[in-house]
């Protein structure tokens, strides 16, 4: 329910109080330990919640069942002496205890297919027992404040009092820039060394930089947002530092010009001499990127994606007997594939494709589409 302008100020600033004090109950200054063979590093700390993070989309679970398990795992590593042969069981204890809390009923992983297709090494029982080790270690108290909890308030705050904070973003909707801020959130949580903040600040450092990006009065605001969380200003200066060094990092990380090919029939054209497609199974991914994970595909429209396709074998073979093989005109499917990239010119070439000369070699077609010159008005 969304109430009109004073009402749901209060109701904001309510829930930031009220998650404000829940946080000061349970959050503990996270002390470093001395990285040995006995405990948990924090590189590997933070490799389980890159592990985590890969689980909430195998299990389509939300966030928030994510950002609750990973405050649950540190809740639990830091007065624990846990050994890092224990700390897949952990995390994955902590992931279902997380998704119990959070998710509705028909949405909660069944255990033996959680503990199956996660592949973290520990049968059922093992997990149901270091639940009960996880809940006794947190006196069974479950409802902490996460810090994506304090992004959503922190957020809805921002937008309230500033409408025109997505002004510059025409194409995001307050729910988009939200999720978007969400991404670049879970990639922090994964970062040990942003322990040493609590979830609301570090919350705050990151709408403050995403504020300081698209309005010139970010600074009134984010110490309007500090005096309500209470904190310090010093350490959300220092908190915004680490923050921005380490989502620089994760931008640069990302390739250049990441191109996707879509391939939604998964299937592979074969020529035939009777002037028919016959459709094979292919074993290419989907969209995604290449297998050495280097390069993404890059696409190839038109006659030339046939062309990229088609085996040097002269005649039909068939791939799988398993399959049944499916056929078409070649009219009808050249037609659709024209209307799709909106070719007018492509009836040319299918002669080229359907008969024995290939004129048009993978080598000799350009993969790009054709540079256009750019007009000055």
């Amino acid at each position: 329910m969304k109430f009109p302008g004073p009402l749901e100020n209060q109701r904001l600033s309510f829930l930031l109080e009220k998650a404000i004090s829940r946080e000061a109950q349970m959050w503990k200054v996270n002390v470093p330990k001395i990285p040995t063979n006995q405990n948990v590093s924090p590189s590997q700390r933070d490799e389980v919640i890159q592990w985590l993070t890969k689980l909430k989309y195998q299990f389509n679970l939300y966030r928030e069942a994510f950002a609750l398990a990973s405050s649950l795992l540190d809740r639990f590593l830091a007065p624990v002496k846990a050994h890092p042969k224990y700390l897949s069981c952990i995390a994955i204890s902590c992931f279902f205890l997380a998704a119990k809390t959070v998710e509705e009923d028909e949405r909660i992983p069944v255990l033996k297919v959680l503990a199956r297709d996660s592949f973290c090494g520990s049968s059922s029982s093992e997990i149901l027992r270091m639940e009960r080790i996880i809940l006794d270690k947190l006196n069974w108290d479950l409802h902490t404040a996460t810090p994506l909890d304090f992004l959503h308030i922190f957020h809805a705050i921002a937008v309230s009092t500033r409408p025109q904070l997505l002004f510059s973003l025409p194409s995001l909707s307050p729910s988009q820039h939200l999720a978007f801020l969400t991404k670049q959130l879970l990639h922090c949580m994964a970062c040990s060394q942003l322990l040493q903040f609590k979830g609301s600040m570090l919350a705050l450092a990151m709408v403050s930089l995403e504020m300081e990006k698209l309005i010139p009065d970010w600074l009134p605001l984010t110490i309007e947002l500090l005096q309500k969380a209470q904190m310090d200003s010093s350490q959300l200066i220092h908190c915004r530092e680490l923050v921005a060094h380490h989502l620089s990092t994760l931008q640069s990380s990302l390739p250049l010009n990441s191109v996707y090919v879509y391939r939604p029939l998964k299937h592979t054209l074969v020529t035939c001499d009777r002037g028919v497609f016959r459709l094979h199974p292919t074993s290419v991914p989907g969209p995604d990127f290449s297998k050495d994970n280097s390069k993404p595909e890059v696409p190839v429209r038109g006659p030339a994606a046939f062309c990229h396709h088609l085996p040097a074998a002269s005649g039909c073979k068939y791939a799988s007997a398993k399959r049944k093989v499916e056929e078409m005109e070649v009219d009808d499917f050249y037609d659709g594939i024209k209307r799709l990239y909106n070719e007018e010119n492509a009836s040319e070439s299918v002669g080229y494709v359907c008969g024995t000369d290939l004129s048009r070699q993978e080598g000799q077609a350009s993969p790009c589409p054709p540079l256009q010159p750019v007009s000055v008005m």
